[in-house]
């Protein structure tokens, strides 16, 4: 199979493994609270990587020149999580992700100011219209939860500046110690306050499988997206990334049997469109990598 096609395949398949991590999150937050839900994820992501790749890596994975910076990476990716689980609890989950996909957009608005990057008009044509979109599935007089929207956009946001910083650390922090401090860090802050929420309930077999598999998709799903992004072309990539909200929207139909209404619909399209706009005009204008 040719690098561009196998690439390709693995976003596709890496969109789908996100999206059931996504809806397995969301069954188990019917049943426990979200803290407890995102403390299984970090820590069986941790247990992996300490049995999979630490023995190899040993203090390269630990050692850091930027350890603020990291830890504070890892800390917005832990508010992604919260808040994007909790919005979960009050929000179908293809709405919720739509909503999470305008994190490009503050992206677009933040990197002038912290990154020192022109925007340019392609740029906030792209960022208004996500906005629009937003508007369209988070309506006044919609169904949907306000609060649940309001979690949503802040999980986005927090996910704007987990980008951010892994652009500036990228030049310094090898991909997988990124990783691990997100694991390291989200285990750690997580196992602080899950004794509170503890209820002593006993989870089936099927909710241990569950909870066991949230560490294993999300680890499996980041080491396959950046496997495709070495072999597969930005433009390719950005397109191929809104595959998820077609998975989640399957996911949502089948397994809670829910689907976007019409302006729902016509929003989540406009955010896929314009966001997809915004990722080609980056792809196009960025400069050409090397590899070692």
């Amino acid at each position: 199979m040719p690098t561009r096609h196998r690439g390709a395949l693995l976003i596709l398949i890496t969109t789908f493994v996100f999206a059931l991590h996504d809806a397995s999150a969301k069954y188990l937050t019917l049943f426990y609270a979200v803290p407890l839900v995102i403390w299984a994820r970090y820590s069986v992501h941790l247990l992996i990587m300490l049995v999979t790749v630490a023995p190899k890596a040993g203090w390269s994975l630990i050692a850091t020149k930027r350890p603020g910076l990291m830890v504070f990476r890892a800390l917005m990716l832990l508010g992604v999580s919260l808040l994007f689980q909790t919005a979960l609890k009050n929000l179908p989950i293809a709405e919720t992700s739509a909503l999470m996909f305008v994190a490009p957009f503050f992206v677009s608005l933040l990197s002038g100011p912290v990154l020192n990057e022109k925007v340019g008009y392609v740029g906030w044509l792209a960022t208004i219209a996500g906005f629009v979109g937003v508007v369209l599935i988070a309506r006044p007089g919609g169904a949907l939860s306000g609060i649940g929207v309001a979690y949503a956009l802040g999980s986005a946001l927090c996910y704007a500046a987990y980008q951010m910083l892994t652009r500036k650390l990228a030049s310094t922090e090898p991909a997988m110690r990124q990783l691990f401090y997100t694991a390291l860090i989200g285990t750690i802050a997580t196992s602080l306050v899950v004794p509170q929420y503890w209820e002593g309930a006993q989870p089936t077999l099927a909710q241990i499988t569950l909870f066991a598999s949230l560490g294993l998709t999300a680890g499996v799903g980041h080491f396959m997206f950046t496997w495709a992004a070495k072999e597969t072309p930005a433009s390719t990539l950005a397109t191929l990334l809104y595959m998820q909200l077609v998975w989640v929207t399957l996911l949502g139909w089948i397994v809670f049997g829910h689907l976007p209404d019409l302006p729902g619909a016509v929003g989540m399209a406009i955010i896929c469109a314009s966001g997809l706009a915004l990722a080609l005009r980056r792809a196009s204008t960025a400069k050409p990598s090397t590899r070692n």
